[in-house]
């Protein structure tokens, strides 16, 4: 039974070939970007507050979350 060599050629006889990295030579993109951001849309938060306390007092001052009183008006508000 004879002894197989499992390294590569290039390995054996001591070459000191590497491989390149894959992407190792793509293009670097400018340091200014292209991309814009729209301004955040802002809401009056005075008239949030308001529209999330009527739906409070529309459950007759008992229960529910006023985090989510608060969502609710936010995203009727934003709606509009």
């Amino acid at each position: 039974m004879t002894k197989r060599n499992t390294k590569p050629e290039s390995l054996s006889t001591g070459a000191a070939a590497r491989p390149k990295r894959a992407g190792a030579n793509h293009s670097r993109k400018s340091s200014a970007s292209s991309t814009t951001f729209a301004e955040p849309i802002s809401v009056d938060t005075d008239a949030v507050a308001r529209l999330a306390y009527s739906y409070w007092e529309a459950r007759g001052c008992a229960g529910g979350s006023p985090e989510e009183d608060w969502l609710r008006a936010e995203h009727e508000l934003l709606s509009r």
